[in-house]
């Protein structure tokens, strides 16, 4: 019941006029994001970090979270379309999704992926509201040590699972990590990597740090590698609806869809990619029609969207309740709670409980609100796609330049984010991820500070291996280690 009345105080929040505003202002941007290649929500919430310096917290993070809900809607628009996933989310629907609306049932496409990531996300949001609480009562037992184990754990999984190459994420990592060094210690006072610049002895503050990685970079990297051609969109003809027949086909993969989204999304490294190519593989497996599949089947779009929008869901959990960020978004909102001051974990429900309650319960309203967005005005988004893409990053790149000044008023920070920027548009060209390195910024000094008050606790390291929970955790991460080293031979071994 505690949790109901919470969630129900939340709604109060979430439904006051100014947070609707700012609710639906974030779920429209989102969708716009999403439907435009090659923009994610993680870039799109990093430009508009510095612009909400003066806003209120619930506000801003009320229309974030509309942003990320939004940016997964809007990816399937031209994955259908277009053949283009505007977020990688929707790269498993681009596949049965384009060959539907070239046959002629865009329509249907379009209308069982609105609906199942409504399904999905309201579902999945559902589940965010009992776990997290249940979470939170277990995550009040952790002292230094096993925030420091959880740290590392954060580290091992997300740097040896996204991207594909341990060692690039790695490399992306320690990157992070030694960003984090620089400024004033926080026990010893002593001035670190500052190479002299009174403005570094602050540190890097992590909202240039994202700007630079997330927009400039990737405006660099699309100057560079995007053609000038402009891919074909496929007209949407027909009815914008579904027979009752797609409806048959469509509910049990929205079902199943969520069901391994939530989950996976929760993991460290999660993402979307994974459970939406889970479900796409699961969907194949169990249709009576698999001949239909690789020539325009429903249910592979209905099942790996809803999989996608289940795991936006899922990647809230760890981040609310133990400051765990287990995507590039995630990075970049934890990110934004340190720009408020704010410390994502157990304590903040019994701190910030109309934050975090207020955003749950937005969570639900966003996602009406992108289902009465997406199904009637498909005909606006589909014209977005019309707009220039020099246009279009040149505008990025001014809004970065800007948020980057506006952050101290200062010239250096604006050099600072072009040199971030560069940095992030190399680890780009060498396919280096870039939320390890967000991660290893933000976590890295938070993670040394609980290393070295656990040691003052107990006076050696043994104090991490014979607390139960911190022991467990680095057992875990132990197991990353031995799996990142020896998996890759073990395939090598298996196809030999």
């Amino acid at each position: 019941m505690d949790s109901l009345s919470a969630l129900a105080d939340g709604f109060a929040v979430a439904l006051s006029t100014r947070n609707l505003l700012w609710g639906f202002a974030g779920v429209t941007l989102g969708t716009f994001v999403g439907v435009l290649p090659g923009i994610g929500p993680a870039l799109t919430i990093a430009l508009l970090l510095p612009a909400t310096y003066t806003l209120d917290p619930i506000a801003a993070f009320i229309m974030f979270a509309g942003i990320y809900y939004g940016a997964m809607y809007g990816g399937s628009t031209t994955a259908i379309l277009l053949n283009t996933p505007g977020e990688s989310g929707s790269i498993m629907s681009a596949i049965e999704g384009h060959l539907m609306a070239r046959a002629g049932r865009g329509g249907a496409a379009l209308a069982t992926a609105a609906i199942g990531s409504f399904v999905a996300g309201t579902l999945a949001t559902a589940a965010l509201t009992v776990c997290a609480p249940a979470l939170v009562t277990a995550a009040l037992r952790f002292g230094p040590p096993e925030y420091f184990a959880l740290a590392v754990l954060a580290f091992l999984a997300v740097s040896s699972t996204v991207g594909g190459s341990a060692i690039r994420g790695f490399a992306s990592l320690f990157f992070g990590l030694l960003l984090g060094l620089v400024g004033i210690d926080r026990l010893s006072g002593e001035a670190r990597l500052t190479f002299g610049i009174p403005a570094l002895l602050d540190g890097i503050d992590p909202v240039v740090f994202v700007v630079g990685l997330f927009a400039v970079g990737e405006v660099l990297h699309v100057a560079t590698t995007r053609s000038s051609g402009e891919g074909h969109i496929v007209p949407v003809v027909g009815s914008l609806w579904m027979t009752r027949e797609e409806w048959r086909r469509s509910w049990k993969p929205w079902l199943r869809g969520t069901l391994i989204g939530f989950p996976l999304g929760a993991l460290p490294a999660g993402g979307a990619e994974i459970p939406t190519l889970i479900s796409y593989s699961v969907e194949q497996r169990l249709t009576n029609r698999r001949e239909e599949f690789g020539q325009g089947a429903i249910e592979g779009v209905a099942g790996p969207e809803a999989a996608n929008n289940a795991s936006a869901a899922g990647t809230l959990v760890p981040l609310l309740t133990l400051g765990l960020p287990t995507s590039a978004t995630g990075a970049v909102l934890l990110a934004a709670f340190q720009q408020y001051g704010l410390q994502p974990g157990p304590l903040l429900f019994q701190h910030e409980p109309r934050l975090v309650w207020g955003l749950i319960a937005s969570l639900y309203v966003g996602n009406a609100m992108l289902l009465l967005l997406n199904l009637p005005l498909v005909g606006l988004w589909v014209r977005l796609l019309s707009i220039p893409r020099r246009l279009l990053y040149a505008g990025i790149l001014t809004l970065a330049s800007l948020g980057a000044y506006s952050v101290n008023r200062s010239p250096f920070h604006v050099a600072l984010t072009y040199a971030i920027g560069a940095a992030g548009f190399a680890m780009r060209r060498f396919s280096m991820p870039l939320a390890p390195a967000v991660i290893g910024l933000i976590l890295g000094p938070l993670a040394e500070q609980q290393l070295r008050r656990s040691l003052a606790i107990g006076g050696s390291p043994m104090i991490l291996f014979t607390r139960p929970i911190s022991a467990v955790l680095l057992l875990f991460a132990l197991g990353l280690i031995v799996a990142t080293v020896f998996w890759p031979r073990f395939k090598t071994d298996s196809r030999s």
